[in-house]
Parts: structure tokens; sequence; C-alpha cells
């Protein structure tokens, strides 16, 4: 005759959450490791870390310290505070936090942090106990969420985003103090992580705009007069194109023309393609050039662009 499955109120099995529960998985913490398919050897109950204590520390098959988090009923902010706080304090690589009743807010929680690229693992665990019959209680263990390949893809990208954000923030924060000191156009302008900069060229619609990207820097106007202003756009560069000859003798070497008949704006620039954000020993000079660039550009367009008739 097969028994009846009975689920257990945790309390009943472990009353008080340091004293039985944290001391019974200290002794059995092969039973958590099973299900998270870790190899965990239990360290330290009750670990100091300055005026708090961490529930539990284990060793990874690595030897990297593991921290155990205990939660015998639904998870709260405190906890989830108590782990970012313990984690940043003993350089431990994987969070597991135990619960009996995980909140959907704190799920989404974990997911995001796995999808940071901390290189720190975050499981949430979710804990149960059975019997059948009269059998002793058993403890259940089920990951509600932890890391994946996914979450890996998805914290990889995430880092390499971050770092292209500060490279380009670097860029324009060398490129504008060189600009400040030859030229008043952009000193309003503070450096950003877009890959563009630009200030007004007195008309609005008109930017006077610093463009890089990973392969290429370059000095532009661009034409975007907003929604619905692709006609507009048109014929403010068919007018300024109709002076293309003046302009580029003016410029000093042609400049690009690009109307961009398939998008609504249309841009004038000069481009450098011997450098770009991958090549920062090469960025003072790109930058020199860029600067160079701008000064000329402004100042063969003034004239024609004060007499657009918009």
């Amino acid at each position: 005759m097969v028994g009846r499955m009975e689920k257990v109120p945790l309390r009943e099995v472990w009353k008080k959450e340091a004293k039985d529960f944290t001391c019974w998985l200290f002794e059995n913490l092969e039973v958590l490791g099973e299900e998270l398919d870790l190899k965990l050897t239990a360290d330290e109950k009750e670990k100091s870390i300055g005026s708090f204590s961490a529930d539990m520390i284990a060793e990874d098959s690595s030897g990297q310290k593991v921290l155990i988090e205990n939660q015998l009923e639904k998870t709260d902010h405190g906890h989830l505070g108590q782990i970012l706080t313990y984690i940043s304090n003993l350089d431990a690589k994987t969070a597991i936090w135990i619960s009996s009743d995980p909140r959907a807010e704190h799920i989404t929680a974990i997911e995001w942090l796995n999808e940071t690229g901390s290189g720190v693992k975050f499981y949430l665990v979710q804990v149960e106990a059975y019997r059948i019959g009269n059998s002793e209680p058993a403890a259940k263990f089920t990951v509600v969420t932890g890391p994946s390949e996914k979450t890996k893809i998805v914290g990889d990208e995430k880092k390499e985003m971050a770092e292209r954000d500060s490279q380009r923030y670097e860029f324009w924060k060398s490129l504008l103090e060189k600009s400040k000191k030859k030229t008043s156009l952009h000193s309003s302008i503070s450096p950003g992580i877009a890959n563009w900069i630009g200030t007004s060229s007195g008309v609005r619609g008109l930017g006077l705009n610093y463009a890089v990207t990973d392969k290429y820097g370059q000095a532009e106007l661009y034409i975007d007069r907003g929604k619905e202003s692709d006609e507009e756009n048109k014929r403010i560069f068919d007018e300024l194109i109709s002076h293309r000859s003046e302009i580029d003798k003016e410029f000093g070497e042609k400049l690009n023309w690009d109307r961009l008949e398939d998008r609504r704006a249309c841009r004038i620039s000069k481009r450098f393609d011997y450098a770009g954000l991958n090549d920062p020993d090469k960025w003072d000079k790109l930058q020199e050039d860029m600067i160079d660039a701008m000064i000329r550009l402004e100042k063969a367009l003034k004239k024609h662009i004060k007499a657009l008739k918009i």
C-alpha cells in the first residue's frame, strides 16, 4: 500500500529558525546541495559581520564562500538587504536565500541580480516539509530562481553595455576638455554615454554634433526638425547642397553630403575612419581632428544657415 504525502507546517518541524532550522541545515547541507546541484560544505553558523550576523557560511567545491540566509516565512526587504550587505562584506560568490514563501517581487529582484554581471550567483529557494503516514517529516527544497545560461548571457550583455557607456563618457569628457580650449561651441555641454553629443547651430533642428562609433569619429551638421519634418529636412538639405562647392571650399576639403533618403533626417559631415572607441591609444589625435573639423564646419555653414528660409 502506498502512503499519502502530507504537508507539515514548518514551525511544527523547526520551532526556532536560528536554533532549530539553521542547526539542522548545518548538519544536513547535502540535502540543499543536491537540489542546487552544488557540493556544499558547512563552515560556520551565525557568522559575525560587523554588528550583524549571517545565518550560515559554507564553501563550494572550488573553496569559494557561499552565504546562506534562512527565512521560515514570506520573503521581505530586510532579508534582501541583509544578503546584499553580507555578500559585499564576505566577498562570497554565491548567495542562497531560503524561504517558505518567496514573494513575486523578490523573485524578480533575484532574477535581476543574476543579470547584473556582478560575478555573484543568487538563488532563491523554497523550503517545505512533508511526511508520509507516521514517518518523520522530511525537508523539500525547490529552486524558485537562480543563475542560468540565459541570465549569464543577459548579465554579460549588461556588463558589456556598462563598460561601453563608461568608455563613451570618458571619450566625450576628454574631447570636451580639449574643445573648450579652442572654441566655445560646446562649452555648455556635459559628457554623456550616448554615441553623440551636440549643440544647436542657432536654428532649431540643426545640430552641430560629434559622433563616435567603434570604428570612426565625425563632426556633423545633423538636420532633423522633429516629428513629421521629413519634407522640411530634405528641403533644408537641398538648399544647403546647392552651395556645396562654396561650403566645401570654405571647409578646406570635400564633406560628406548624406540626404539619407530612407530616413527623416539628413547629414553633412566629416568622418575620420582611422580610429574609433576601440582605439584609445589614438583618441587624442582623433579628438583633435574632430574638434578642428567642427570649428571649420561651423564656419563654413554659418552664413548659409542664417540665409535659410525657415
